[in-house]
């Protein structure tokens, strides 16, 4: 009785748990590629089609990712590097390089925006500033001319340094010395219809002045949060009121149905001593949180009926940023594939070692190589939940268990349709495997 009461209690804690980014479309990845030992581009397709990521961003037009990503169901946005805007403010330059960047690999590979340079308001190279919209202008033309315009959008994606006032977000306004661009770029992204983008950390703000920001509030925990004392709306965690900030600031300049989307946010798992909240704790905590909230494909307080579209920074870790240590610790991944820590999304292709997907139940995986050297699926006798760190030590199944939860939800499984699972991540390293193995 006590071993049917432990797997009714586990079959209650898995479905609790379960959740995948299968039906998340509001959800990306950004995939930057500033490191000397991250996996060809084919085997990152393996790894986002694997976690059901259906969106990502790259910071050139690698052809290599382009071609790596035909045919796939991954949207791509591609980026102008900063230091190619003076060239293609010329039309003719802009049609050359849509020509060769972007039209050979559409509508195969799902190019969906193009985003034009990167963080350009703030530079440090304040000169190229006077040619960011003339290049959105020209880029866009050629994607017009070429008949490419109905794949993908133009815009791009500002630091929320951009911001003179952030706080509360009704105070939100641009600084005055980027006002002129930005009307110029605010009127562009309206008659296109494009998205504005903006890079939002609150792990900046929290580090900036931990003592009087609440960790809670920028970690997505519950927290009191705060009330805008002029619209009256209740912000519960600093993404949020960071995005509506934005809002504000459009609107002050005269542009109020823009949507905005999060080109970038996330969280450092390691930092300098004087980084202060640049954990795997925080880490774990922020973007998990912020996964819940995309599955239940939230807006903002401002903006409730509009589902925010967020990237996270990033896939890898990447060993070759500059800056201090948090700048080559952001990622999900560490280069060779395994998870610098889990966050809930992890998850494995069909594979001989995953469950059947016909009972809805890869969130188990099983562990190969027991005490008695068995290796063959009919063979294990260790299964094990996959999906958050703290459960493995609890979830740890003899074989027989395994099959009986495996059956007796399957049986049940019309109970549970609306549900979603999401297939599991087998560990490879051999250290975690000698933890979990049962004594």
């Amino acid at each position: 009785m006590a071993t049917f009461s432990r797997i009714v209690s586990i079959i209650h804690v898995f479905l609790l748990f379960s959740f995948t980014f299968s039906g998340v479309n509001s959800f990306g990845i950004n995939y930057g590629q500033v490191a000397d030992n991250l996996p060809s581009p084919d085997k990152v397709l393996d790894l986002l089609s694997a976690v059901k990521l259906t969106k990502a961003r790259i910071y050139d037009t690698n052809p290599q990712v382009l071609t790596a990503f035909t045919n796939s169901n991954v949207e791509l946005i591609v980026t102008i590097e900063n230091e190619m805007l003076a060239v293609v403010t010329n039309p003719q330059q802009a049609l050359q390089w849509v020509s060769t960047h972007i039209k050979p690999y559409v509508p195969a590979t799902k190019i969906t925006g193009i985003a034009v340079g990167n963080e350009l308001f703030t530079d440090g190279d304040s000169s190229l500033l006077q040619y960011l919209v003339p290049a959105i202008v020209s880029i866009h033309g050629a994607l017009v001319q070429l008949g490419l315009d109905k794949y993908m959008h133009v815009s791009t994606p500002s630091s929320l340094a951009v911001l003179e006032q952030s706080f509360p977000p009704s105070a939100g306004s641009f600084k005055s010395e980027v006002a002129g661009v930005m009307s110029q770029l605010l009127q562009f992204l309206s008659s296109t219809k494009a998205p504005f983008w903006i890079n939002a950390y609150p792990y900046f703000a929290y580090k900036g002045d931990p003592n009087r920001i609440s960790l809670d509030y920028v970690l997505f925990n519950p927290n009191a949060g705060m009330v805008d004392p002029s619209t009256k709306l209740h912000y519960d965690n600093m993404l949020y009121a960071q995005v509506d900030a934005v809002v504000f600031a459009m609107a002050r300049l005269g542009y109020n149905g823009i949507e905005v989307r999060v080109s970038e946010t996330g969280w450092p798992s390691k930092g300098d001593a004087d980084e202060v909240g640049a954990s795997v704790q925080n880490a774990a905590v922020y973007n998990r949180n912020l996964l819940r909230r995309q599955l239940a494909n939230e807006g903002t307080p401002l903006r409730p009926n509009m589902r925010l579209e967020v990237y996270l920074f990033a896939l890898f870790n990447e060993d070759r940023k500059p800056g201090p240590t948090s700048e080559r610790n952001y990622g999900l991944y560490q280069p060779d594939g395994t998870m610098a820590y889990n966050v809930g999304i992890s998850a494995l292709s069909s594979s001989p070692s995953s469950t059947s997907s016909a009972t809805g139940l890869s969130h188990f995986f099983c562990i190969q190589g027991s005490k008695q050297g068995k290796s063959k699926l009919d063979e294990l006798d260790v299964c094990v939940f996959a999906e958050f760190p703290s459960f493995y030590a609890k979830t740890i199944l003899r074989k027989w268990e395994f099959h009986a939860i495996t059956s007796m939800i399957s049986k049940s499984h019309h109970d549970y349709s609306q549900q979603r699972f999401n297939p599991a991540l087998a560990v490879s390293n051999q250290k975690m495997h000698e933890s979990l193995i049962m004594s």
